[in-house]
């Protein structure tokens, strides 16, 4: 009897300690060690207006050209890629990043300065990348190395408003890929750059909960065809997390223990509880529009793509200057206002690290 006692106790503990362990996942940290062959880190950066000096007739680019308000010139420019590879670099530690998605980058010219800068030409980094209907021209890219990443599909996904026919706005970038030696193991990547709120929120929240209805749309239709199906969404979503066109019509949750089968999880949860933090800084706050959202499975699989952690956001002290009006620090931009102070960008990048089991 008392044996059965014991027998009954230790089982009712080993059951509360695999509940209790349910859905738990490491808070990420800057890791900077060399990754195995099945770990791969996946980067967002929103760049900035990585434009090169040249007229675009179709784009509204005047003012990323010599003669333009910012006087945009060739040295200006190679500064800015040289400064955007640096920052990648870094972000991968000993390692340079296998897959970086970019945003406001404005051509395929922009993308290969950018893979052959003396900072990541050794690293033979390829790029995805399609033309959007953007007026400013500005686009979401994908860069990976492509001996540690294979792409096997991509697609832009434009985002159409059937009432508006005038409406336009960047593509959402999908690229579908696998590990070099694990080709049944697929990998879903969405890419985004959703509406700015330049104009309000209220009068453009509605422009990025359409975006968010065509990512879902995207997203469920690959779910229907394989429910464990490892989907990584990353992006500028020009909301937050608990924003509507998030939370709502993209359906991510940011508590994992609370996940239901349909919903996605935004893995920027732990930095939500923490005061003053984020990728963004508006006037003395701090945000986080800069996320990364991930499928149940990529929490949940056994076998297969899941998340090793949280997502990071790489507040490395070089991205960082002193902020004299509202006090702390603030990213280090390339222009203030029309002045030219040879920064980086003014969002902060993010990343997290994925494993192949």
């Amino acid at each position: 009897m008392q044996k059965n006692n014991i027998f009954f106790i230790l089982y009712f503990f080993f059951l509360s300690v695999v509940h209790g362990q349910e859905n738990t996942i490491p808070i990420g940290k800057f890791d900077d060690n060399i990754r195995d062959k099945n770990t791969i880190r996946v980067c967002f950066y929103n760049a900035e207006n990585l434009f090169d000096p040249e007229n675009d007739s179709l784009k509204n680019d005047d003012d990323f050209t010599p003669e333009g308000n910012y006087h945009y010139s060739y040295s200006k420019f190679h500064k800015k890629v040289n400064n955007i590879a640096q920052v990648i670099v870094a972000m991968g530690g000993w390692e340079a990043p296998e897959i970086v998605g970019l945003c406001e980058i404005e051509n395929n010219n922009v993308l290969k300065k950018l893979i052959y800068s003396e900072a990541l030409k050794k690293y033979k980094y390829r790029f995805v990348h399609y033309e959007s209907e953007d007026s400013r021209g500005i686009d979401v890219a994908l860069i990976y190395r492509y001996e540690k990443f294979k792409v096997i599909n991509s697609m832009p996904i434009p985002i159409i408003d059937s009432t508006n026919l005038f409406f336009k706005t960047r593509d959402i970038l999908y690229v579908q890929g696998t590990l070099p030696d694990k080709l049944t193991d697929t990998l879903h990547i969405f890419v985004n750059h959703w509406a700015s709120r330049y104009g309000g929120y209220s009068q453009t929240i509605e422009k990025r909960n359409l975006a968010a209805k065509t990512l879902r749309s995207k997203i469920d239709s690959i779910l229907i065809i394989n429910e464990k199906a490892a989907i990584i969404v990353i992006g500028d979503f020009n909301d937050y997390p608990y924003d509507e066109s998030i939370s709502k019509y993209l359906n991510a949750v940011s508590n994992p223990k609370k996940i239901t089968d349909n919903q996605l999880l935004n893995t920027m949860y732990p930095y939500l509880s923490m005061n003053n933090v984020g990728s963004h800084k508006y006037q003395a706050n701090w945000g986080i529009l800069d996320q990364i959202i991930v499928s149940k499975p990529m929490i949940t699989n056994k076998e297969g793509w899941t998340i090793k952690s949280t997502a990071v956001i790489f507040n490395a002290d070089f991205l960082l200057i002193p902020d004299d009006t509202h006090m702390g620090v603030k990213p280090f931009r390339t222009y203030i206002g029309m002045r030219y102070q040879g920064g980086f960008s003014d969002h902060l990048p993010i990343f997290i690290d994925l494993i192949c089991k």
